[in-house]
This record gives structure tokens, sequence and C-alpha cells, in this order.
């Protein structure tokens, strides 16, 4: 549990509310980071209530952010020059602590580093987040959370297990090119050359979508138009992995069929059917997955009150978001959640239901959408003043 002003450093003292905050919230998505939010929130507490006992711990639900959070929580960075979405070489972070280690695969595969305006449906791989892996594997780690969120990518993790030692090819016998499109051409796959540490090393994919590898909910259907997909890139891309799916099964047997009907196979442009059929992964929600790892349950021993929040609460704040992952494990103890967040759109119904007392919006404060992303610190102090007003006086 780490100081919010100061990541790293441990806060004490019983504090002048004899309340202890505990700040677990995630990122607000294009003006903060959760560290961020966490410091500007602790600010706001302390410059109400001077002495208050807060401490941090920034959550997030396997998407951006999660190495960031795992670093808060006191896990070493660990950079790595990998092959970005687009074949070009990028600087990509996990985070490492003892046989541990997070890997988030936007920090190698993700929509952050296609120029702006830019995508590539078709052509974008997965191949850097396997070399992240990699380097985690080389780095010790035997347990690896692999975060999947903000991708680019459309290759059911063919990327990936290429850099992990699989083949791909066509039907003369060549490599596949990176990408979804290509999966049409594919005419064999080749799993027997995979990192033989993968068979000592637990795999646990941080997810919190259920889609099946394709068909109308698939990961080309549902995710692909936010990767920049036409109409017809869809049927394309639905085409190409399920004639991957095919494949896969006469290399890897019946249970690769299984796999791509199974919920979550389609999380990141089907990464999690590669997770599934090659890392023999587990998947567990992210938030629940991250709470773990991050040590939220004896930070909670610590707490009388929580304050979690991003930067929308709305109806997929409900699916497995992170505010009502912390929500959930506070009630279990009986410790109230409070939230913070720019736009609220959940009523005090929905919020209850989730074990979430009460919400605070920036949008209260200030109603121009601008304004209220470029000036989200401050407001989020001046919030933090109204959660001391009404919970720690």
């Amino acid at each position: 549990m780490t100081d919010a002003t100061a990541p790293g450093t441990a806060t004490g003292g019983s504090g002048a509310s004899g309340r202890r905050v505990l700040i677990a919230a995630d990122k607000f998505k294009g003006s903060l980071t959760a560290v961020e939010v966490a410091g500007h929130l602790a600010a706001g507490l302390r410059g109400a209530v001077p002495g208050v006992d807060v401490a941090a711990l920034p959550v997030a639900d396997g998407g951006d952010g999660t190495v960031d959070a795992a670093v808060a929580a006191g896990f070493e960075r660990r950079t790595q020059r990998v092959t970005g979405p687009l074949g070009e070489p990028v600087t990509a972070a996990y985070a490492l602590r003892g046989d541990t280690a997070v890997v988030e695969m936007a920090e190698a595969s993700g929509l952050r580093h296609l120029p702006r305006g830019t995508y590539a449906p078709l052509t974008a791989g997965t191949h850097g987040t396997g070399e992240l892996l990699r380097a985690a594997l080389d780095a010790g780690a035997r347990t690896v959370v692999l975060g999947v969120g903000g991708s680019a990518t459309t290759d059911g993790g063919a990327g990936m297990l290429t850099a992990l030692g699989a083949r791909f090819t066509d039907a003369h016998g060549a490599p596949l090119a990176p990408g979804g499109a290509a999966l049409a051409r594919l005419a064999a796959a080749d799993l027997t050359g995979l990192d033989p540490r993968l068979a000592r090393t637990r795999v646990v994919l941080a997810c919190d979508v259920d889609n099946p590898l394709t068909g109308p909910k698939g990961a080309a259907a549902v995710y692909g138009p936010q990767k920049g997909a036409s109409p017809d890139d869809v049927t394309a891309l639905d085409a190409a992995l399920d004639h991957y799916a095919r494949v896969l099964e006469a290399a890897a047997g019946p249970r690769a069929a299984e796999y791509a009907r199974a919920p979550g196979a389609g999380a990141a442009g089907g990464m999690g059917y590669g997770a599934l059929v090659g890392l023999d992964a587990v998947f567990r929600p992210g938030i629940d997955v991250m709470l773990d790892v991050l040590g939220f349950a004896a930070a909670l021993d610590r707490a009388d009150l929580v304050i979690t929040g991003e930067g929308s609460l709305d109806a997929q704040t409900l699916h497995g978001k992170a505010p009502v992952g912390v929500a959930t494990a506070a009630r279990r103890r009986g410790v109230p959640v409070v939230a913070v967040c720019g736009v609220l759109s959940l009523d005090e119904a929905a919020l209850r239901g989730v074990g979430i007392s009460r919400a605070y919006a920036l949008a209260s404060l200030e109603r121009d959408r601008e304004r209220c992303m470029a000036e989200a610190g401050p407001l989020l102090e001046r919030l933090a003043e109204r959660v001391a007003a009404d919970f720690l006086r």
C-alpha cells in the first residue's frame, strides 16, 4: 500500500479524523492515470482534513494502466524493445515482483502505438506481446498475468504465439504475414516449437469480456470497428479467424474448437483464444486478478473508507470494471465505498446495488467536457473535499 502523493512510500498515523482512507481508483481515460487520480484525491482530502490517514493502491482491470498499477504497488518496472503492431520497434514495459510478472498487451500491441488517426485492422499483429512474454520468462517469471485491452489487433494471438516459437505457414510453406487478414491463407500450424518454459508457467488472462472467437458476438464483429474495421473488413476477419480455429484444431486437437466457443476467446482481437490454445491460460475477471496481485485484501484490512472510481460510471461499469470489483470486495468486509468519476450515468439504486454508497462526478462542478478533462486534477481535489465533508467529519 503506497502513499498517494509518493508512490512506494507507506503512510502512517491515525489521522486527525480517526478515519483511515484507502484510494483504489482506476485511471480517468484521456485525463489522468490511476496514480495521478490517487494523488489529487489525497491532496484534496488532506487539505480538507489535515493529518488524515490516506493510502493509495491504484488499480486497473487488465487494460491500459495495468503495469503502472502494479509498479505503484511495489513491482519493478522492466522495459523491452519489441515489435509494435505495425512491425516497427517500440519500447514496452512489464512489471515484475519475485516470480510474478504483469504483462499488459497494450504496451506492445496497443492502439497507442498507431499514428494518430491511423488504423490497421487487417494487418496489425501481436508479435510484440509474445516478445514481452518471453522477456518476462527470461526474467524468471513463473506466473504471468496477461492484461488485455486497448489492442490494435485482430489476429487471434497468432503473432504472439509466433514470437514464442509456433509456426504458421501458407500453402507454399512460407510464414504468414502479420495480421488477422493473413489467417485466411493459413495452411498449417505447428505449436511443437513453443517455448518449453510455458509448460512450467501459469498464465492468467485478466479479461472482463466473455465474447467467443467468431460470430455476431465475436472478436471481429464486436471490437473490429473500434480498431478501424469496415463492415467488409469485419466479414473478412471473422472468416479468417474461423479458418484459423479450424487449422488449429488439426494441430492441437478438438480442444482448439472448444476454446473458440469459450467465453473470453474473442478478447483483444482473439488474443484470448491464442492464450487458451497455446499458453494453456486460465481466465479470470481482470479486476479480481489485479486486486489479488496488488494486495488489495491486506490494504482493505487497514481501511475505514474506500474511494474508487474511473472516468465514466455507466452501464459498462456494472460488467466487471474496476470500481465494481473494488466495491464488491470492500462490501464483503463491511467497509463503505464511495466513487468519483468524470461523468455519472448510473442512478442511486444501481450504485447501491454494487456496493457504492455515493458517487461524485466532475461534471457536477464543470459542465464543459473539454475543460472538465483538461482540469480533471483540480476538480478531483474539490470532489475530495466533498467526500471529506460527508464522511470524515
